[in-house]
This record gives C-alpha cells, structure tokens and sequence, in this order.
C-alpha cells in the first residue's frame, strides 16, 4: 500500500477501508493527452479497476 494515498472510489478494487488506496503504483494523465493541467478536473487516475 502507499502510505497517505487516499481514495474515496469503493468501487475500486484497489480501496481499502478507511479510504485508502491498497495499489502498489499511481497513474495520473491529463485528460485529452498532454502534460499540463491547470485545474483538478482536467486530470484521470487511470490505476482505477473495478471491483470483480
């Protein structure tokens, strides 16, 4: 798990209770490509997997 990495998605595979995330990397795009972002909303956390 990495430590202080929050989640509030339970419909994750990877949370865990309390609100944390049980995966061993993040990944982290800016929507539509690129590297910049200005604002939260333009970006993706692309480790979600649904539970199975």
């Amino acid at each position: 798990m990495l430590s202080g990495v929050k989640c509030t998605v339970s419909s994750c595979k990877f949370w865990q209770s309390g609100n944390h995330c049980d995966a061993s990397t993040i990944q982290v795009n800016v929507d539509g490509g690129g590297r910049e972002a200005s604002q939260s909303r333009e970006t993706n956390c692309h480790t979600f997997a649904p539970k199975s």
